[in-house]
């Protein structure tokens, strides 16, 4: 297979040539060799006599001087030189010496699968990075430790202790699993093997001391077999090489699925303890992810689904979904299921709902989901026919055929209609047959198995799986939309937070509204600018040591004349003194008191490992209370934006709700835009918090009313 080159920082041991090395293997060795089948050395062995691997096996064994026949030597050193993989089956102690010995050698590649490394203690951690160490200075690829090797399906190569079964990797339709979990990497592979979905190899990667996730995903961006690529990660090591070749897997139509968890805090735990990773900020990797179309989902079930629908499907166009059924309740439940879990139904198009009303009685009612009810007992054609028709809507990107099985016969009359229609469909159909596990007609399940139809037993499991590809068709499509808009590149002053005064001065610069003021140095300079903005006032102390100025009393609201501004500058005064004595002021801001309206908190954060990310949510302390808010990229459009927007779980207060009218959306899209174009010209900005940022009507605007801008 001719492989993509690899990142300069992989060079040295994740080119194609070292990846090809460890997985196409001409000659291999095992250290601790055993004949018993049940050991690790022992399967290792078995699995490779089983598939009938023609290359040459080379054992090391201190105890015995052949295995099943094949001749054993006692050390690393009595090996050949130049040997492709040698698989370390030691103790801990005996594993760094065995590298040594290996890199002495002139072996390619090295598979460790002992544990007890970085997700073990810090000594470990620190004993796994000298590993990797050795073999990227001698340009050996290292795979583990902590794994379970791999199985290369398409040329025959099982290099795991795991017992696996020599399977036909057919001649396309691939799925290629890379998992740092070796368990996790065997249940996508039976998932993937019960579906009888080809697999080109499944990689176990442990702890990654060298070798990643990315490194295999590029590799595998090499075979023209490979429709989608399975990934599961508990840190993802390389965030820029894994966009990177997420970018070049998409170029080339191959879908990226990926599972990672640690969205929760136990969950972030959990993958510290598995694989030694130390986990970021999973809510900024999702949505640096899903901005280069990667599919990111949620469970092991989503992983199984979703690959069943990319692997026939893998690019798929936008649209919202159709469904048809034969039974009135499961249209009933669609509807309340995809509302809950965001799936959108299409509104037929005429001309659709024209074709279908002529396909069913008259007092059956078109629509979508699409009930046939019984008409399939008289005319089983409609099976096919129904979802021809909806096929034909521009609107509609996928069709789920969900129903209840009934008879063999019958079941196998569903199948007849339905398969040719998929077979010919440049959208994904998904078949459904309703009832848990009760046992379906043998016939019928050979048909479907062979077409290769994407089929589900539950209907809300598909319906899940379409609301993901939906999501996935949907970020294909927004990657033509990206913003372009320009902000100026600004000479700020490093590490530290910018006063309010200052962060607004860059806001107003941008184009976003904030209330009248001016800093003044003194109450006869606030007695000024307030007779010229006009009462009521707000003043507040400005200081880089005061980020959190209402913590220390620093922020006075509603002075409505000068008698009240004079008490209130003494106040904030006295706060002062008592809260920060002896802070430095840069002066006080004095400004005009907004109009009220609905607060938000729009934002952006650099991070270190995904980069800049924008944030918008309800306001004031509701975000942190709530949990409500949208991440988005930094070159998000005006249209996406506004799209995110109303994905809040408190959307609602946007529209008119309540005697208030809709509020101006529109203008929050603005600013986030705004935003995004600030933080991509300008990377010593770490952090920008607009809190509150007030929402008026539609057509009115926005205006921010406090600003934290800090840079690194």
């Amino acid at each position: 297979m001719t492989q993509p080159q690899a990142s300069p920082a992989h060079a040295a041991t994740g080119g194609s040539d070292t990846v090809a090395r460890l997985l196409r293997p001409r000659s291999i060795a095992i250290l601790g060799a055993s004949p018993e089948r049940g050991s690790i050395g022992g399967g290792v062995l078995a699995n490779l006599e089983d598939f009938g691997y023609s290359g040459e096996i080379h054992l090391v064994s201190r105890s015995r001087d052949n295995i099943n026949g094949r001749p054993c030597v006692k050390s690393i050193a009595d090996l050949p030189r130049g040997i492709d993989v040698a698989v370390l089956i030691v103790p801990f102690a005996a594993i760094r010496a065995s590298v040594i010995d290996c890199i002495a050698q002139g072996v390619g590649a090295i598979v460790i699968y002992t544990s007890g490394f970085a997700e073990a203690s810090e000594d470990g951690r620190r004993q796994q990075e000298e590993l990797a160490d050795l073999c990227r200075d001698a340009g050996v690829a290292l795979l583990g430790p902590n794994c379970m090797g791999y199985t290369n399906y398409v040329d025959g190569i099982p290099l795991t202790f795991e017992p696996v079964t020599k399977t036909n990797a057919g001649s396309g339709g691939r799925v290629a699993i890379i998992a740092q979990s070796g368990a996790t990497a065997a249940n996508i592979r039976f998932a993937m093997q019960a579906r009888e979905i080809p697999i080109a190899h499944v990689v176990a990667t442990g702890n990654e001391a060298l070798l990643s996730a990315e490194d295999f995903i590029d590799y595998s961006l090499g075979d023209d077999g490979i429709a989608a690529i399975a990934v599961y990660v508990e840190q993802v090591r390389d965030p820029a090489r894994f966009l990177s070749v997420a970018r070049k897997a998409r170029a080339q139509g191959k879908p990226v699925v990926m599972l990672h968890p640690g969205s929760s805090e136990r969950g972030r735990k959990a993958a510290e303890s598995h694989t030694g990773a130390l986990a970021g900020n999973h809510a900024v990797m999702q949505a640096a992810a899903r901005n280069e179309a990667v599919v990111v989902v949620d469970t092991l079930d989503e992983m199984f689904d979703v690959l069943a629908i990319l692997v026939r499907f893998p690019v798929p166009p936008p649209g919202k979904a159709g469904i048809v059924t034969n039974s009135g309740a499961i249209r009933g439940l669609a509807f309340d299921f995809c509302e809950k879990v965001g799936l959108e139904l299409a509104p037929l198009s005429p001309e659709v709902k024209a074709e279908l009303t002529t396909q069913v009685p008259e007092y059956v009612h078109v629509d979508n989901p699409f009930d046939v009810g019984t008409t399939g007992f008289a005319n089983p054609g409609i099976f096919g026919t129904s979802a021809e028709a909806m096929l034909k809507d521009p609107g509609i990107g996928m069709i789920l055929s969900a129903h209840a099985g009934g008879s063999p016969v019958m079941q196998v009359k569903k199948s007849d209609y339905l398969v040719p229609v998929y077979q010919q469909a440049k959208k994904p159909i998904l078949f459904c047959i309703i009832g848990d596990d009760y046992a379906l007609d043998a016939q019928f399940m050979r048909d479907v198995r062979d077409s290769g139809i994407p089929f589900f037993r539950s209907p809300e499991r598909a319906m899940r799986a379409m609301k993901v590809v939906s999501d996935y068709a949907n970020a294909l499509a927004a990657l033509e939309d990206r913003s372009e808009a320009q902000a100026p590149s600004l000479d700020l002053p490093a590490g530290g937070a910018l006063t309010e005064h200052a962060g607004k001065a860059i806001l107003r610069d941008l184009g976003l509204r904030c209330p009248a003021g001016a800093l003044v140095q003194d109450l006869d300079g606030a007695l000024r600018v307030a007779g010229r903005i006009g009462y009521p006032v707000v003043i507040k102390a400005q200081a880089k040591a005061l980020s959190h100025k209402s913590d220390a009393g620093a922020v006075i609201i509603n002075l409505r004349d000068e008698a009240a501004l004079k008490d209130g500058w003494d106040t904030l005064h006295a706060n002062l003194a008592k809260a920060a004595p002896g802070v430095a002021l840069d002066g006080v801001l004095v400004e005009e008191m907004a109009a009220p309206g609905l607060e938000l908190v729009v934002g952006a954060r650099r991070d270190p490992d995904w980069g800049p990310v924008l944030l918008v949510g309800l306001g004031g302390v509701w975000i942190e209370v709530l949990k409500d808010s949208r991440l988005m990229p930094p070159d998000i459009s005006h249209a996406r934006a506004v799209a995110e927007i109303h994905k809040l779980k408190a959307a609602k207060l946007l529209e008119p709700f309540r005697g208030q009218p809709a509020r101006d959306v529109s203008a929050v899209a603005d600013a986030v835009v705004a935003l995004g174009a600030l933080m991509r010209a300008n990377p010593q900005i770490a952090e920008i918090d607009i809190n509150p940022l007030v929402v008026y009507a539609e057509g009115e605007g926005v205006i921010a009313l406090d600003a934290l801008i800090v840079t690194q």
